[in-house]
C-alpha cells in the first residue's frame, strides 16, 4: 500500500495502523478489542465481526441496536458473499393505514416507521455458515459490557446527549417511558466518562446467544415486542418476526481503474456509489487540479442519486436490473450529462435487458465488511420494556405516493441507506471499506475509494481527508479544511456551497487494506468519531 503523495493538498500525515495476524476497525475502541479477542482465541474474521457487531449495540446504542438491520460482505474461501439482513414492513402496515392515521408522510419516530429487525439474524446466519467459535462465546463481551457497564467515550457522549435533548422535547406518551428510563437513568443523560449499563439488555443478549436467535424471532422476546406493539397501537407482530429470514445475495460490482468495487445489491443504496464511480472511471484526476475533481465527483454523485431514488427499492419490486444501471452504455449516456457547470439532476432511462460500520480481517485471508443501524439516532424512540430492544425506524424511507417505486406496502422492504463496501484486484481481496451516515454513505464510499485509488493515500489519510456532501438540488456542504479557492470555484460553477460545522454529517468510516504481496494489513479509522483500529 502506497503512502500518501506529499503533493496532494490536505493529505493527513497520519499513517495507517499495521498488522499481520488480524485487524478490527470500528468507531468504538471497546468493540474493536472485543473482535480482536476472538481472533486471538482462534476465531476467524467472521467471528470477530459478529462479536464486534454485538458489542457495538451496547457501546454505541445511539447508532445501532438489536432492533435494527444489518448488511455484510464476506470474503472467505476465495469468494465474496453478500448478506442482506434488512427487514420488511409489518404485514399490518400499509400506505392506506398511515394516511388513515392522518399522515401525509411517514413519521420519523413512533410505531409507524418500525420495520422488522434483521441484525440478530445476521449474526446467527454468519456464524452458522462461516464461523469457527461457538455462537454463545461471540456475544460474551457485549453481555459483559451491558451488565457491568462501560464509560462513554467523547463523541458517543456528545451525540447521545444531543439526541436525547431533542427527543425529550418531541416524544411524549407512556410508550416512551422505558426508552427514557434506559438512556437517561433517573432523568440524567450520561456524559463523557460516566458509566452506563442495562441488565435488561444483558439478559436479552444472553437469550439470543443461548437460543441462536430463536428467542428473538419466535420466543420470549418476540412475544414482548408483540405485546408492546399491540398495547400502543403499533403494527409489528410476532408473526412478522417468525416469518423473517435474512437473504444471502450476490454482490454487485463495477471496475474502477484496475480495481473492482463491490456493494450489496438493492434494496441497499450501494448501487448509487457504483453508478457514480462508473461515471468517473474515464476521468484522469490530478492532485493539483482539485476544483475539477470536486466538481466531477459532485455532478456524478447527483446523477447517481437521481437514478437511485427513482429505481432502488425491494428487489422484487424494481423495474430495472442492477446490471442495466451499471452498464457501460448507460454510463456513457449519463456521463454526457456532466458539464462545466452545476446542474439539477434528473433520473435517466436505462435500456432494459443513526449507523455503525466495522471491518475485520484475519491471517487466513478472510475479511468482513459489516454495517448495522437503527436508522435515525435511537431509532423509533421505542424501547420494548424489560428487553433493551430499541426498535428501528427504517420505514421512514417509504413513500406514500402510489406512483413512487418505494411506495409503502405490507411485507415490502424499503430503499436502504446502510451499505458495506469491498475492494478486490484481479482475484485478490484488497479489503473492506465503509462510511456510515444516512445518504452520505455512497458519497463517502466514492470519496474514500478515490482517495486511495486515484491519489494513492493510505487508508488513514484517505479517511482524514476533507469531505463534501450533496444535500439536494445544487446545495453542497463541505468541510472547513477545504481551501477557500476551491469553495469559491465551486460557487462560480453554480454550486450552492455551505460550510459544515458538524463533523457527524460527513459520515464515519473504517478501512482495512491488504497488501496482496506481503499480506500485511493496513487499517484506517474515522477521525470524526471515537474510532479505533485493533491490530495483531
Amino acid at each position: 500500500m502506497k503512502e500518501h503523495l506529499s503533493t496532494y493538498p490536505y493529505a493527513s500525515k497520519r499513517t495507517a495502523t499495521f498488522g499481520k495476524k488480524g485487524m478490527v476497525a470500528t468507531s468504538q475502541p471497546l468493540a474493536s478489542q472485543a473482535g480482536l479477542d476472538m481472533l486471538k482465541k482462534g476465531g476467524n474474521a467472521v467471528d470477530a465481526a459478529i462479536a464486534t457487531a454485538a458489542c457495538l449495540t451496547v457501546v454505541e446504542p445511539s447508532s445501532n441496536g438489536i432492533g435494527g438491520d444489518a448488511f455484510a460482505l464476506v470474503w472467505i474461501n476465495n469468494s465474496l458473499y453478500g448478506l442482506n439482513a434488512s427487514g420488511p414492513a409489518p404485514n399490518a402496515l400499509s400506505a392506506e393505514e398511515v394516511k388513515r392515521q392522518g399522515y401525509n408522510d411517514i413519521p420519523t419516530r413512533g410505531f409507524t416507521p418500525v420495520t422488522v429487525p434483521g441484525a440478530p439474524s445476521a449474526w446467527v446466519s454468519l456464524s452458522e455458515r462461516f464461523g469457527c467459535l461457538p455462537f454463545e462465546e461471540l456475544l460474551e463481551p457485549a453481555i459483559t459490557y451491558a451488565r457491568e457497564g462501560y464509560p462513554l467515550s467523547p463523541v458517543l457522549a456528545r451525540n447521545w446527549n444531543k439526541t436525547m435533548q431533542e427527543l425529550k422535547n418531541t416524544l411524549s406518551g407512556e410508550q416512551y417511558n422505558a426508552f427514557f428510563e434506559t438512556f437517561a437513568p433517573k432523568g440524567k443523560i450520561p456524559s463523557t466518562g460516566e458509566m452506563w449499563k442495562s441488565e435488561a439488555f444483558a439478559q436479552t443478549l444472553e437469550k439470543i446467544a443461548s437460543s441462536k436467535g430463536d428467542a428473538f424471532y419466535q420466543g420470549e422476546i418476540a412475544e414482548k415486542i408483540d405485546a408492546f406493539s399491540q398495547q400502543y397501537g403499533g403494527y409489528i407482530r410476532k408473526e412478522d418476526l417468525a416469518r423473517y429470514a435474512p437473504e444471502w445475495v450476490t454482490p454487485v460490482q463495477t471496475s474502477y481503474k484496475g480495481y473492482n468495487i463491490w456493494e450489496t445489491p438493492p434494496n441497499g443504496q450501494g448501487l448509487v456509489a457504483l453508478m457514480a464511480l462508473n461515471l468517473l472511471n474515464k476521468n484522469t484526476f490530478h492532485e493539483k487540479e482539485q476544483l475539477d475533481t470536486y466538481h466531477q465527483q459532485i455532478e456524478a454523485m447527483k446523477l447517481a442519486f437521481a437514478d437511485g431514488e427513482k429505481y432502488i427499492t425491494d428487489p422484487r419490486k424494481m423495474t430495472v436490473k442492477a446490471e442495466e444501471l451499471l452498464s457501460e452504455s448507460y454510463a456513457e449516456k449519463r456521463r454526457a450529462c456532466i458539464g462545466s457547470e452545476a446542474r439539477e439532476p434528473d433520473a435517466g432511462e436505462p435500456q432494459h435487458s443513526g449507523t455503525v460500520y466495522l471491518a475485520t480481517a484475519d491471517d487466513q485471508g478472510n475479511m468482513v465488511s459489516f454495517i448495522q443501524s437503527n436508522y435515525y439516532n435511537f431509532g423509533s424512540g421505542l424501547l420494548v420494556p424489560g428487553t433493551g430492544v430499541l426498535l428501528q425506524n427504517r420505514g421512514n424511507n417509504f413513500s406514500l405516493d402510489s406512483n413512487h417505486v418505494n411506495f409503502l406496502k405490507p411485507n415490502k422492504k424499503t430503499y436502504h441507506t446502510i451499505i458495506p463496501g469491498f475492494i478486490t484486484k484481479g482475484d485478490q481481496p484488497i479489503g473492506p471499506l465503509g462510511v456510515m451516515g444516512f445518504f452520505m454513505q455512497p458519497q463517502g464510499h466514492v470519496q474514500v475509494a478515490m482517495n486511495m485509488i486515484d491519489f494513492h493515500l493510505n487508508p488513514q489519510a484517505a479517511l482524514d481527508a476533507p469531505r463534501w456532501q450533496w444535500m439536494g438540488n445544487q446545495t453542497i456542504r463541505i468541510e472547513q479544511s477545504v481551501s477557500p479557492h476551491i469553495i469559491e470555484g465551486l460557487a462560480q460553477k453554480g454550486h450552492r456551497v455551505e460550510i459544515s460545522i458538524d463533523s457527524n454529517e460527513m459520515g464515519r468510516g473504517q478501512v482495512i487494506w491488504r497488501d496482496p504481496d506481503s499480506n500485511v494489513l493496513y487499517g484506517g479509522t474515522e477521525p470524526r468519531t471515537d474510532g479505533s483500529v485493533a491490530a495483531w
